[in-house]
């Protein structure tokens, strides 16, 4: 699951011309060594899930024949290593990108085990240790760059997840275009996704997956997107987006985010029987330190949204939270609150509180048959987080999310909920910048 992106702004540089740029990346290079990047960045998580009403249980072997244990805990501790280098200097520049992902199980017990942080050893508790390395060719010509080898993506319909103490990372070749001002293009193949919890650069078994993407600044606050991807044997899948900001005042404004997936099954359906269209449309005012958002959220079509062999942050959508409110037929409304308090004298700290409900979820067994037509779910999170502005441990950030879920016939084959789950999870995370 991946924590909810409110628009494709990031993807789009930020400019309201056709014009082409007068000087090119390329042509600014100071060379190879002299752009080179270093960064360590370490994550300790604590993530309690407990699965309240016997969704999503485990059997536990230790105990009697029939038991299941709901109620997971774990506690680890990850460290990257990220080594960019800058391109060489000429018409092609060429460079290259190195990283090492390590993980240290702190806590955990094959009773408690499940929070998606470690895989799973023969006796069913959590590995001690785990390391990845890989690494990336990079070439660029002016504002194009293509990459190949192993990377982090985050397309809309192809994005690696950095939810637990380690990040999802995908294997292929990515092109990403940035010629005209405000203009970004992008088309990529993949032929093999790592999970979190395992070391192997294909452990999600990813056939292949192509995919292409276009987004565009029209003016300072109107942006939009489509993208699509081509999963070979599970789904094709195409994604719009449209964001537009109405300035009111400095320190106000109106923000509308709409973002909108389309998903069939194709090929040996692998991921089974998928045909779905979901959309989201998030209003959000801000005035000050402060943000009230609102958001509508439906799903239709055959089934619930389909994601996952894609990368587990491929979800671009306003209500993907704990319960991602995605069912087949299901609408969802929610009401969120931020505050940021550095106008009340204190700068880094900022909390949030939602509240969201889904109904009218569509449910089927096993088998496909339908269930039940009016499943009903909702979810209330709280997160408070803070970042050290200064000093020695300058960006050093702990946050804690509280997230209650509670659900009325929705648990079932391809539902998005488990139904009645407790979670907190707490972050510490370090980033460094060495070069």
């Amino acid at each position: 699951m991946q924590v909810m992106k409110w628009s494709v702004i990031a993807l789009a540089v930020a400019a309201g011309t056709t014009q082409m740029a007068v000087a090119s990346s390329q042509s600014e290079s100071k060379g190879f060594v002299e752009d080179t990047s270093f960064d360590i960045f370490a994550r300790t998580l604590y993530f309690n899930r407990d699965y309240r009403n016997g969704g999503g249980n485990i059997a536990d072997a230790t105990k009697s024949s029939g038991f299941k244990n709901g109620y997971r805990e774990e506690t680890g501790f990850g460290l990257r290593l990220l080594l960019e280098s800058g391109f060489t200097q000429g018409t092609v520049g060429v460079g290259v990108d190195a990283y090492s992902l390590s993980s240290v199980k702190l806590d955990s017990g094959k009773g408690r085990y499940g929070t998606g942080q470690f895989s799973q050893t023969d006796d069913g508790s959590g590995d001690d240790t785990q390391t990845e390395v890989g690494g990336a060719i990079k070439f660029r010509v002016s504002d194009t760059v293509l990459k190949y080898g192993n990377q982090f993506v985050a397309s809309p319909v192809f994005s690696t997840d950095d939810s637990r103490i380690l990040p999802e990372t995908a294997t292929g070749t990515y092109l990403v275009s940035n010629e005209i001002e405000g203009l970004e293009l992008s088309a990529g193949r993949f032929t093999g996704l790592s999970s979190q919890t395992e070391t192997g650069h294909d452990s999600a078994e990813l056939t292949s997956a192509n995919i292409i993407g276009a987004s565009y600044q029209f003016t300072d606050n109107f942006s939009a997107a489509y993208h699509a991807s081509d999963v070979e044997d599970y789904w094709k899948k195409h994604y719009i987006n449209a964001n537009y900001t109405i300035p009111m005042s400095e320190e106000q404004s109106l923000n509308f985010d709409f973002n909108a997936y389309k998903t069939d099954d194709q090929g040996k359906e692998l991921g089974g029987k998928v045909d779905n269209t979901v959309f989201s449309l998030a209003s959000a005012y801000s005035f000050g330190a402060h943000t009230v958002t609102l958001a509508y959220q439906q799903s239709s079509g055959d089934s619930a949204y389909a994601y996952g062999v894609d990368g587990g942050g491929t979800v671009w959508l306003a209500n993907a939270t704990t319960s991602e409110f995605w069912t087949e037929d299901e609408r969802s409304l929610q009401a969120r609150y931020d505050i940021d308090m550095t106008a009340y004298g204190v700068p880094g700290l900022s909390f949030m509180a939602r509240y969201i409900s889904g109904w009218n979820a569509t449910v089927r067994d096993d088998a496909g048959v339908i269930t039940g037509t009016d499943g009903k779910e909702h979810e209330l999170g709280l997160s408070a987080k803070y970042v050290i502005q200064e000093g020695a441990a300058k960006d050093l950030s702990f946050r804690i999310a509280h997230n209650i879920t509670r659900g009325d016939n929705v648990a079932s084959a391809g539902a998005s909920s488990t139904s009645d789950v407790n979670e907190v999870r707490i972050f510490i995370d370090y980033p460094l910048s060495v070069l």
